[in-house]
């Protein structure tokens, strides 16, 4: 099962655009892994869809993504194109790549599987997860949603750009931080150096006298 800050699976895997080695068709880019239960079903179908048509606010910040099902490659073609037409791109393709597995030998690897989820066999589903992946090949950020629950996408690229921000700047982003919102200035940061990193930072005065809630305009 992958973990934060370990270097994820360098998973040999076919997929929708040809085989591949997880870490070399990640390159030098961030990356969005993430699973579906199986192809031809409801929620999937609007989640692919999404993405589609986000695809060019993930490519501003130089993030490839991949889905998984396990589902055969000729499956996954089919598929495609109903979810192209759900994205009102009828004609096109898909221009991201899905992952085959239909052995499930990598979302077991992976620790996807959901255990009340079931397909026509009685074999175990896997769950909505998401990886997003730095250019270091280290997890930096996993979600796991239920199968019966659609994803946010909007939130996941939310997400990306508050890991792409304190990944280079000395700061965390509070609750409810969207691009180009105050951020806090790190605990480990001595006040001597916080003032030469940040010279418009605020101090918050609260109760326990604990001047720790120092905010600054967002980095550039």
């Amino acid at each position: 099962m992958a973990k934060l800050g370990e270097v994820f699976p360098n998973i040999k895997a076919e997929t929708t655009e040809g085989a591949i080695e997880l870490h070399d068709w990640i390159g030098p880019s961030w990356a969005i892994l993430f699973s579906h239960p199986a192809d031809y079903t409801p929620v999937c179908t609007t989640e692919l869809a999404r993405v589609v048509q986000l695809l060019p606010e993930f490519q501003k910040r130089n993030v490839k993504v991949i889905a998984l099902s396990c589902d055969s490659v000729d499956s996954h073609h089919g598929w495609s194109k109903d979810v192209i037409d759900y994205a009102g791109k009828s004609g096109s393709t898909l221009p991201y790549p899905i992952i085959a597995d239909a052995d499930r030998s990598i979302v077991t690897q992976l620790g996807m599987l959901d255990p009340d989820e079931k397909d026509s066999k009685g074999l175990p589903l896997p769950a909505r997860c998401v990886y997003v992946i730095g250019p270091d090949k280290r997890l930096k950020l996993s979600i796991l949603y239920p199968a019966t629950t659609g994803r946010n996408f909007n939130e996941i690229l939310r997400v990306i750009d508050s890991l792409q921000l304190t990944a280079t700047k000395k700061v965390a982003t509070p609750v409810d931080w969207k691009q180009g919102d105050k951020c806090m200035v790190l605990p480990t940061i001595t006040g001597e150096e916080a003032k030469e990193l940040f010279p418009e930072m605020k101090t918050k005065a609260l109760p326990s006298g604990k001047e720790y809630l120092r905010m600054t305009p967002c980095p550039k």
